[in-house]
């Protein structure tokens, strides 16, 4: 698998999978200070006012929780309340 570098990554579409709900693409990415591995991703919350304004809110899902990376869009399979 070829290394992807932040630029790459936060080019990249967030869509879950369990509603095809479109997540945004990734804003932040907190990562292992020991051993540089990726723990999680971090998307821009729900936006609010008829989809005007974003929220202050911030959406963290855990590296484990990523289904797969592809040439467009990342696939994750979480619950959103």
């Amino acid at each position: 698998m070829a290394y992807l570098n932040f630029g790459d990554i936060r080019r990249k579409e967030v869509i879950n999978m369990r509603d095809g709900s479109r997540l945004g693409c990734i804003c932040d990415l907190e990562v292992d200070q020991c051993s540089g591995v990726i723990r999680s991703i971090v998307v821009p919350g729900p936006p609010r006012f008829f989809g005007m304004l974003r929220s202050d809110e911030e959406l963290v899902i855990p590296y484990s929780r990523i289904s797969m990376i592809g040439d467009d869009v990342i696939l994750v399979d979480v619950i959103l309340k």
